[in-house]
């Protein structure tokens, strides 16, 4: 059979699946979700108007570099405060116990206040992993922990304001 044919075919049971898709989506659009970007979403009810706190070490300025990237740049509307803890555990040791691989752990404990009232708008915690090799020659490895220490500022940023868009008021 030709597949033209196939599909100008009357089949019943093709149209069920299609049935279920229309009515699953009107059932998402009677629900009230809005997309976080669109017109009028959180993203622009925060967009330029949270200022974190200010750095004080290279992870922290990282972290508020990824914070300027997806909330824009710094406004005076909220206050975003955060204490980063980042910690590294050996993972990879070998029989001779030479660690040659590093696990990078790290949390955001974070709280946004509403400057005007001094309200709590949002808490909470975040926390996320990545790694690096120690295999190579130092400078390798050093490039490798300081990599690894930015991509984890960035995606606890990143969770961060995932939490902030979900609580935005």
């Amino acid at each position: 059979m030709w597949l033209p044919e196939v599909l100008s075919r009357p089949n019943t049971q093709s149209r069920l699946p299609r049935r279920a898709l229309l009515a699953a989506v009107l059932a998402l659009a009677a629900c009230g979700l809005q997309p976080v970007y669109g017109p009028g979403g959180a993203a622009s009810k925060l967009f330029g108007q949270v200022r974190p706190v200010d750095p004080d070490t290279p992870d922290a300025f990282i972290f508020n570099h990824r914070i300027a990237e997806r909330l824009g740049p710094e406004g005076e509307a909220y206050a975003l405060d955060y204490t980063l803890r980042i910690g590294a555990v050996a993972q990879g040791v070998t029989p001779d116990e030479i660690t040659t691989r590093y696990s990078l752990n790290g949390s955001a404990d974070f709280r946004l206040t509403d400057n005007a009232t001094g309200a709590t708008v949002t808490q909470g915690q975040v926390s996320t992993f990545t790694s690096y090799s120690t295999t190579g020659t130092t400078v390798a490895t050093l490039t490798a922990e300081y990599d690894a220490r930015q991509r984890l500022a960035r995606m606890l940023a990143d969770q961060v304001v995932t939490r902030l868009l979900a609580a935005a008021p």
